[in-house]
C-alpha cells in the first residue's frame, strides 16, 4: 500500500536502496547494501547503550540544538500547547505536536500560526502506563520535537524529499552517523489523517517519524486507499508532520543503561535517596543489569505476562533467579516510574487539569494514585505534592512555579482522599471478594476495574483482601494502561451514534420513569432492570442524568445482588433511558440499587449553570 510514494529522488541520488527486513518483512531503505534487517526493535537490539550515537547532551541543550536548527532553515519557532487538548473534541489529552493543528488547521478551515513552524510540544500518552519503569524507555510525558510544513495549491513550501533531507542533516548536525540510518515504511493514520510515512532508525532505537499527511476520511476525486479496514482519500492540503523524540535523542547521546537515567538524573537520584536505595551507575555489574533489563525489553511486548519472560531472560544472562533479579530490580523500576509520573502530573496540573472522575481529570487522579501506592510500597514519606514541586523546578516553567500553592493543595486533598479511600474500600472489597468465593469463581477484571472506577480501590488493594477471603484475582500486569485506555477518547461522538443505532431497539419498550425530574437532589434509588443489550441498561426508573442540553451524563453505580457495574455514560433514546455499564452483566428482572457521583453531579451543575 502507498508503495510509489516512498519512491523519493533524494533516496536515489544519496544511494539509499530499498530492501526487505528478513525478520518482520517490512521494506526500508539504507545506505548500506548489505543490511538484512530494518533496524527496529525486535528485528534489532540496541546497540547505543555504552556506546552512545550522538554527542552528549541533556534535555535542554538538545531541545534548543533542535528548534535552533530549525530555525536556521527557514522554519518559525513556536511556543508550545496545553498537554489538555480543549480544543478538540475526540481526545483529552495532547498527544502529537499534530494534535494542536487538528482538525482546523489540516482542514484548512485557519491558518498555521507560522508556515514552516517548529516547535517541542509536550505530550501525554498512558496507553503504556504499567510498561513505564519497566521497559527502560516507556515514558508516559514526552517532548515531540517536530517541524511542520502546510503546502496548499497554491502555495508549495516544501515536501517529502526535502523532509528528509532536513532529517539527515539534523542527525548530522548532533553527531549522528546518518550512514547507520534507516528508513523504514510505515504508513501512518490519525486524528481523521492518513499518509505515506517513515520511522527513523539507528542503533536499534526509532529516534523519529517522518508523516507526508496527504489523505482525509472525506471523499474527494482521484485514487482512495484503504487503510486499516477505513477508506483515504487526496486531501487539498499536503502537510509535513514530523515528531522526533527529545528524551530518545538525549538517551542515544549518554549511551544511559536506560531512559530515565539519561533524561531524569537529578530526579531519580532525588527519590532513589527519599526510598532509601542505592543507584551506583558507576558499579558496572549493577549497570550490566539495569541495560540488559532495557536490552531485552525492546526486544519483546513486556505487556501482560510477558513481564515474567523478560526477567528470565535477563536472569539467565547474568545467572541468578527470576525471583532474585525480581527482588533486586523491582524497587528501581517503581522509582523510575515515580519520576516519570511526577513529572506528568507537573505537567497535567500545570496546565490546569483537576483531578475528578470524568475525562482528562480522571486520568490525572489515576497518575496520581498509582504513584501514591508505588510510594507507599518503597516507603516514601515524602508528600507527593514535594516530589511534584521539584519537577517543576527541574522543568523551570515560570507559569508552573506561580501555581505551585494551588499544585501542593489539590495533590494534598488527593492524597487525602486516597487514604480515606484505602480505609472504606476494605469493607466493599471483602464483600465483593465473598460473592465470588461462594460462587466459586475468579473474581472477573470487569469487577476490579469497576471498583477502581467507582470507588477509587487499587487493584493491588483488590488482590490482597480477596485473597484473606478466599477468592481468586489474576491481575494483567497491564491493568492501568487498559483502564486508561478506556478513558482516554471521548465518548460524545459515541453517545450520538448510540442514539439512531438503538431508536428501534428501544420502541416496544416502556419509558423509563424519570426520577432526575421528579427527585431532582436523590443521588440513591431503587430500580428493576427492563432489558439489556450491548453493555446498555434500561431500567423501569433512574436517577442517572442522560447527556443532553449541552451537560454531560451523570456516571456512578448499579449494584445488584450479584454484582456491581459501573455506569459511565447515559443516553436518551426517544422516552427510554439507557445506562452504559463498563463491563458485567445485569438480567432483566434484576433489582438493583444506583448510585450517582455525587461530586462529578455537583461539578458539572455548578459549570452548566
Amino acid at each position: 500500500m502507498l508503495e510509489e510514494e516512498y519512491q523519493l529522488d533524494y533516496f536515489k541520488t544519496q544511494g539509499l536502496v530499498r530492501k526487505t527486513c528478513k525478520s518482520c518483512g517490512s521494506a526500508f531503505w539504507t545506505r548500506d547494501s548489505s543490511r538484512e534487517v530494518c533496524g527496529d526493535a525486535p528485528c534489532e537490539p540496541y546497540s547505543f547503550i555504552g556506546n552512545p550515537i550522538f554527542r552528549p547532551h541533556t534535555i535542554d541543550s538538545m531541545r534548543e540544538a533542535y528548534l535552533s536548527f530549525f530555525e536556521k532553515q527557514g522554519h518559525t519557532r513556536i511556543e508550545r500547547y496545553p498537554v489538555v487538548a480543549r480544543w478538540r473534541d475526540d481526545i483529552y489529552l495532547t498527544i502529537a505536536s499534530i494534535a494542536d493543528f487538528q482538525p482546523f488547521v489540516t482542514s484548512g478551515v485557519v491558518p498555521p500560526p507560522a508556515n514552516p513552524l517548529t516547535i517541542s510540544q509536550p505530550c501525554i500518552r498512558l496507553n503504556d502506563l504499567d510498561s513505564v519503569g519497566k521497559s527502560g524507555r516507556h515514558l508516559t510525558t514526552f517532548e515531540m520535537m517536530a517541524h511542520h510544513a502546510f503546502n496548499t495549491p497554491n502555495e508549495e513550501i516544501y515536501w517529502k524529499d526535502r523532509t528528509v533531507e532536513l532529517c539527515d542533516q539534523f542527525i548530522a548536525s548532533v553527531g549522528g552517523d546518518i550512514t547507520k540510518v534507516t528508513y523504514k515504511e510505515n504508513p501512518w493514520i490519525g486524528g481523521g489523517n492518513a499518509g505515506p510515512s517513515v520511522e527513523v532508525l539507528i542503533g536499534g532505537l526509532e529516534v523519529a517519524t517522518l508523516v507526508f499527511m496527504s489523505l482525509g476520511r472525506q471523499k474527494t476525486q482521484g485514487k482512495g486507499y484503504d487503510l486499516k479496514g477505513e477508506m483515504y482519500y487526496p486531501m487539498k492540503l499536503r502537510i509535513v508532520d514530523t515528531g522526533y523524540g527529545l528524551e530518545r535523542f538525549v538517551w542515544a547521546s549518554k549511551g544511559s543503561p536506560t531512559i530515565y537515567d539519561a533524561v531524569f538524573p537529578e530526579m531519580v537520584s532525588h527519590v532513589m535517596g527519599a526510598a532509601g536505595l542505592s543507584h551506583h551507575l558507576d558499579n558496572p555489574d549493577y549497570t550490566r543489569i539495569l541495560a540488559l533489563n532495557a536490552k531485552y525489553a525492546g526486544l519483546m511486548d513486556i505487556s501482560g505476562t510477558n513481564l515474567f519472560n523478560l526477567r528470565k531472560k535477563v536472569a539467565a544472562a547474568i545467572d541468578i533467579s527470576p525471583e532474585k533479579l525480581d527482588k533486586m530490580i523491582t524497587p528501581v523500576e517503581k522509582v523510575y516510574a515515580i519520576v516519570d509520573h511526577t513529572r506528568c502530573l507537573a505537567y497535567m496540573l500545570g496546565d490546569c487539569i483537576v483531578p475528578s472522575n470524568v475525562r482528562e481529570g480522571y486520568l490525572a487522579r489515576l497518575v496520581i494514585r498509582r504513584t501514591l501506592r508505588m510510594m507507599h510500597e518503597l516507603g516514601i514519606s515524602d508528600p507527593l505534592s514535594d516530589l511534584i514541586e521539584e519537577q517543576i523546578r527541574i522543568i523551570g516553567t515560570g507559569k508552573f512555579e506561580q501555581d505551585m500553592a494551588v499544585v501542593h493543595e489539590i495533590v494534598d486533598r488527593e492524597t487525602e482522599k486516597y487514604a480515606a479511600t484505602i480505609e472504606r474500600g476494605t469493607r466493599i472489597v471483602q464483600k465483593v471478594a465473598k460473592t465470588y468465593k461462594a460462587k466459586s469463581q475468579r473474581v472477573p477484571l470487569a469487577e476490579i476495574i469497576t471498583l477502581y472506577d467507582s470507588h477509587g480501590i487499587q487493584p493491588e488493594m483488590v488482590r490482597d483482601i480477596a485473597a484473606k477471603e478466599g477468592a481468586v484475582v489474576e491481575l494483567p500486569d497491564n491493568f492501568y494502561s487498559i483502564v486508561a485506555d478506556q478513558h482516554s477518547e471521548s465518548q460524545r461522538e459515541a453517545g450520538e451514534d448510540s442514539t439512531a443505532t438503538y431508536a428501534t431497539r428501544v420502541q416496544a419498550l416502556p419509558p423509563t420513569r424519570k426520577l432526575y425530574y421528579e427527585q431532582s437532589s436523590e443521588i440513591e434509588f431503587e430500580a428493576v432492570v427492563i432489558d439489556f443489550f450491548d453493555n446498555y441498561v434500561v431500567l423501569d426508573q433512574t436517577v442517572f442524568y442522560p447527556e443532553g442540553g449541552g451537560q454531560p451524563a451523570d456516571t456512578g453505580t448499579l449494584v445488584s445482588s450479584e454484582s456491581m457495574v459501573r455506569v459511565d455514560n447515559v443516553i436518551k433514546v426517544g422516552e427510554v433511558v439507557l445506562h452504559h455499564i463498563a463491563g458485567g452483566i445485569l438480567g432483566r428482572g434484576d433489582r438493583v440499587k444506583g448510585m450517582v457521583d455525587e461530586e462529578r453531579r455537583f461539578s458539572l451543575m455548578r459549570h452548566h449553570t
